[in-house]
């Protein structure tokens, strides 16, 4: 059975995060998108974790429904802690087989942080910590780094960082199987590093409001079960994890160096040459993904490992709309057309995905069907982002944009 699934998400209980992150809209939202599997995000929060327990239905494969949505226990922690002296800030994801393991991990985590504070709690634990934790309650629990790319909170950050999984997990690194990519990398970026081939990279929507769950997914084709997903995932098996779906790692908002209080976006090669100083204000610049693959990578751009999990780059549908009609993303026109066309051809992923190009072509409107067809075939430019700011992306009008494909140097 293939199906998609987004593991990494936030319920209303963390900050910034639209009110609308319940049960009933998720698991709405899901079915518009075509996620099977979504992930509960924030399960040590008391309060969301009480919800879960009262709205999802326990399921044979370890799993938790809701209105024919299967949920998988997952929460991101950050884990606050020193190295030598110098502070490390990681956030790192955990899959829990089911509520009793859930249910001890809070009461262990509780120890280390306000569980209350925030649905993504700040732990005074150090990543090494808290994998032996999590393995000691029960070892089918699974810890990912998340967005392991992103200058802040993440394990190859450019603020915080280390330069291998090893150096952050020591002892406990054997147990680390998944690296997830984040939005500003994908999985061609952390072909790049030999010392990476081992993980399975996943790919998440890291989703702050029911829209924007699925902009990043997995793809597998396996039971709905706990403990079969995560296999695959720990055994990198190709013929049960099938893929991932990325954003074009140029649109996210930490692609690129730069200073978002000057307006500059810096390329690499600038900021290099500029020692990583804003060339506006001289201040230091945030150094982002691509910057921070470059100095880490032994390998050229466009390797490919022999056991690497293919990855399809995406646009999301209403972008592609509001980009044919020439309109901005969150007009009512476009919203409109979104629901009547995932009504018409069953999920968003179908559409972005499943369909053939015959078939896009026959149902959906001529300019939207082009844009479809265009992001699958990575014809697209993108004015890649930095330093929090989103990266702009077009898919028509190219020539007039005046703007060409990013390359890394």
């Amino acid at each position: 059975m293939e199906f998609a699934a987004d593991f990494h998400i936030h319920s209303k209980y963390s900050r910034a995060t639209s009110e609308s992150m319940k049960i009933k809209e998720l698991s709405r939202w899901a079915k518009i998108k075509g996620i099977s599997v979504l992930g509960t995000g924030d399960f040590t929060h008391p309060l969301w974790h009480s919800e879960l327990k009262s709205e999802l239905k326990e399921t044979e494969g370890g799993l938790y429904e809701h209105n024919g949505v299967s949920f998988i226990l997952t929460v991101e922690v950050f884990n606050n802690f020193y190295v030598e002296g110098k502070s490390k800030r990681i956030h790192n994801i955990i899959f829990a087989p089911d509520m009793a393991t859930a249910e001890k991990l809070n009461v262990k985590l509780g120890e280390y942080g306000d569980l209350f504070s925030d649905g993504r709690p700040i732990l005074n634990l150090s990543a090494r910590d808290l994998v032996r934790i999590c393995l000691d309650i029960s070892p089918d629990c699974l810890i990912v780094p998340a967005h392991a790319w992103t200058p802040h909170f993440s394990i190859f950050g450019s603020n915080s960082g280390f330069n291998s999984v090893e150096e952050c997990f020591k002892d406990e690194a054997k147990n680390i199987y998944c690296l997830e990519t984040g939005l500003s990398s994908d999985p061609a970026m952390n072909w790049r590093l030999d010392k990476l081939d081992r993980f399975s990279l996943i790919s998440n929507s890291d989703s702050h409001s029911p829209q924007r769950i699925g902009r990043e997914a997995n793809v597998f084709d396996c039971a709905l079960d706990y403990k079969e997903m995560i296999t695959a995932l720990k055994m990198k098996d190709k013929k049960k994890f099938l893929y991932t779906v990325e954003f074009f790692p140029q649109e996210g908002k930490y692609h690129y160096d730069g200073h978002r209080n000057c307006h500059a976006r810096v390329s690499p090669k600038e900021a290099i040459k500029n020692h990583n100083l804003c060339p506006v204000c001289g201040k230091k610049i945030t150094v982002g993904v691509m910057h921070r693959v470059e100095e880490l990578a032994d390998r050229p751009e466009g390797f490919v490992p022999d056991n690497a999990i293919p990855f399809k780059s995406m646009i999301p549908l209403s972008q592609i709309i509001a980009d044919a009609r020439g309109v901005g993303e969150q007009s009512v026109a476009v919203e409109r057309e979104y629901m009547s066309l995932v009504t018409k051809c069953v999920s968003e992923f179908n559409i972005l995905l499943g369909m053939s190009e015959g078939d896009l072509r026959a149902q959906l409107p001529e300019k939207i069907a082009e844009g479809v067809i265009r992001v699958r075939n990575g014809k697209v430019n993108i004015l890649a982002g930095y330093d929090g700011e989103y990266g702009k992306i077009k898919i028509f009008n190219e020539e007039e944009a005046g703007e060409k494909q990013l390359t890394l140097f």
